[in-house]
């Protein structure tokens, strides 16, 4: 009886704690073999090798394989190829294949000689090219499949035809419903799974620092709706607390809102999954809101994107990407906020035909439409496959890239990497030169800390609204020299090191030892900083006589009092440990009416008179500055959790009338 061909599986993922994902896109190809092929009963898999492991125990683990898969992107790609070489080196006749958005199709050909280990790479949707190549395998005729690359035993370059998008998705059998993953799950009981899954594929969008929409193309092809019904189910039954949706633009079709309504009658019923993360759509059409809506209230969702990545016209054009006008923006901003949705907002800092004006008037204006909540400031990257990284591209717009390591957000600084992953940051383009990309960076992580991080988001709010100046004008009082102010001039000179170190291959985020032994943000570090070495309070003071310098110079008058209230209020609303008692304040305005309205998208006009405010400092408690900086710092990241509950409380006298 002949032997069965024994196929490895190897798509490495991030690990988070004791959580895991799925590794769906091989499982892909697994499905397809075995329910596709006339001669499947011919093949047997190996349990897929799915997270960070030592590269000599992958090796072992694949041993005896004859033909190995690997699925690759920017997380794994360096750890895969390395796997890959010590295979071939121990094996000459295993047939290794490389698929995945990593595989360069431009450079292919120099990709594959600088990996002689590497048999076939794979270009575009893999199932039914790696379904072609096992097909082949016995004969190990490659010219049959579509889609690859090989160099041949004469050492000639080959490319096959390319084979066009996959428009009936439901070729692709369903790796949850086909059970692919069942033993996997068995063997692993004590994982938190994370599952990745597809509604559909394929985006409008054509965006040049993509890679969604220059593999797939424009257009959208949905998955079988009962299919994905079916997939919940899986879920549900195995369960999968978390389901991270991989689709371009969630939302964007009008059945989405009948598979969130699937995903909470199951959640109610089951309990799992408990929650369903999504790339929203750039569309923010009525039946979208309703999907954020219904996924917000019944606690599916972690927030909803409102990403525009760039306000500027000339980077807009440079990168194709279109973004929904401001005002759209802040309507929607409105209505999400109102309903108690949480939202986002992303940038990307490094574009094209960017500068440090257009970037700081963006950011001002994002903020002054109503997003309080959080701006994800994100270092531009180069993916392969993209329009951002044909040479000639980045010559046009005179890209500065670096190669730096990845570290991931909050990653454990005890997690040595055996074989480091890098990637390809802009450090500096033609628009935006090296000394301007520093000062844009401070920008973003000054903005972060002070509005976001909350530090000072009431005053600025409160001034704006008053003395309409704008948040730049704000953040930008902090980003000079301040020598006279010996605390802000440290946070200051702190975020300046940290952009140079990254401008020179350094890390994208903080190590601390001290704090967590993690890698954090260097603006939740900083505000780890000034609160563990009790310079809050200094802080404050040297933060009222920079604004007060300003405001005089302005020429403005009445505000002395307002500035110091709002000051006042914000330093004690500061969530810190070891407070052992509630707080009463006693301020001359409303102070806290008008911010709280202002987050929610309103006007309450200022008003003098008495306030009586009580601050709840002890309902949530924490033992120790190291359970603050996880549960408020790190955990409570984006829900923007850092202040204290406030209520006006007593009788409120204004001036003139009760």
């Amino acid at each position: 009886m002949q032997s069965k061909t024994k196929i490895g599986l190897v798509q490495i993922n991030n690990s988070f704690s004791n959580q895991d994902y799925l590794p769906y896109s091989i499982g892909l190809l697994q499905v397809c073999i075995q329910k596709n092929l006339s001669n499947k009963d011919c093949f047997e898999f190996f349990l897929p090798i799915y997270k960070r492991i030592p590269v000599g125990e992958a090796v072992n683990r694949l041993i005896g394989a004859n033909m190995i898969l690997f699925s690759v992107y920017v997380w794994n790609l360096r750890i895969s190829l390395e796997i890959a070489r010590q295979i071939k080196a121990n094996n000459k006749e295993v047939v290794i294949v490389f698929g995945g958005p990593q595989i360069p199709h431009r450079q292919a050909e120099g990709f594959l000689r600088l990996n002689p280990f590497i048999d076939i790479a794979c270009h575009g949707e893999g199932e039914l090219i790696v379904q072609s190549i096992v097909e082949h395998y016995p004969k190990r005729n490659w010219k049959e499949a579509p889609s690859v690359s090989y160099i041949d035993e004469a050492g000639k370059y080959v490319e096959t035809p390319a084979r066009g998008r996959i428009s009936d998705l439901n070729m692709i059998p369903s790796p949850y419903d086909e059970g692919v993953f069942d033993l996997l799950v068995e063997a692993n009981r004590d994982t938190g799974w994370i599952a990745l899954w597809e509604t559909n594929r394929g985006c409008p969008f054509t965006c040049t620092y993509c890679d969604w929409g220059a593999a797939s193309k424009n257009k959208i092809y949905p998955f079988e709706i009962e299919r994905l019904y079916r997939e919940i189910d899986w879920f549900s039954k195995n369960k999968i607390e978390f389901v991270f949706c991989c689709d371009a633009n969630f939302g964007i079709l009008k059945r989405d809102i009948d598979i969130v309504r699937y995903f909470i009658k199951n959640k109610q019923k089951y309990g799992y999954p408990k929650a369903l993360s999504v790339q929203s759509t750039k569309n923010y059409t009525e039946h979208a809101y309703k999907i954020y809506k219904e996924m917000s209230d019944a606690g599916l969702s972690k927030g909803v994107s409102l990403s525009l990545q760039s306000l500027n016209e000339d980077t807009l054009s440079a990168t194709k990407r279109k973004n929904i006008n401001i005002n759209a923006f802040k309507e929607i901003q409105q209505r999400l906020t109102a309903d108690k949705v949480e939202t986002f907002t992303d940038i990307i800092l490094g574009l094209p035909n960017e500068t440090y004006d257009s970037f700081a008037n963006g950011v001002s204006t994002v903020i002054e439409n109503g997003q309080h909540n959080r701006i994800q400031f994100n270092n531009l990257s180069i993916l392969p496959n993209t329009d951002m990284s044909d040479p000639e591209y980045q010559r046009e717009f005179g890209f500065d890239i670096i190669e730096t390591k990845i570290i991931n957000i909050h990653g454990s600084l005890s997690t040595i990497e055996e074989v480091p992953e890098i990637q390809h940051l802009v450090v500096g383009t033609r628009s935006t030169p090296r000394a301007d990309w520093i000062k844009t960076r401070v920008f973003g992580w000054m903005t972060a800390l002070f509005h976001f991080d909350k530090l000072l988001q009431i005053p600025f709010i409160i001034i704006h609204n008053e003395f309409s100046l704008s948040f730049r004008e704000l953040i930008e009082l902090f980003i000079t020299d301040q020598s006279e102010f010996p605390i802000v001039q440290n946070i200051y000179s702190f975020f300046v090191n940290k952009a140079k170190d990254i401008q020179n291959e350094g890390a994208e985020f903080c190590e601390s030892k001290k704090w967590l032994n993690i890698w954090w943000p260097a603006d939740e570090l900083m505000l780890i900083t000034l609160c563990t070495e009790n310079n809050l309070e200094n802080f404050y003071k040297e933060a009222e006589e920079i604004i007060d310098n300003y405001l005089k110079h302005k020429g403005l008058s009445h505000y002395k009092q307002i500035l110091h209230e709002a000051l006042y209020l914000n330093q004690n609303l500061i969530k810190l440990p070891f407070k052992k008692y509630d707080k009463e304040l006693q301020l001359a305005y409303n102070i806290w009416e008008v911010y709280y309205a202002a987050l929610r998208g309103n006007h309450e006009p200022l008003e003098e008179g008495s306030f009586s405010y009580k601050i709840d400092r002890t309902s949530a408690k924490w033992s120790s500055w190291e359970d603050w900086c996880r549960e408020v710092i790190w955990w409570g990241n984006k829900k923007g959790a850092y202040i204290y509950n406030c209520a006006a409380i007593g009788k409120k006298m204004c001036q003139g009338k009760e």
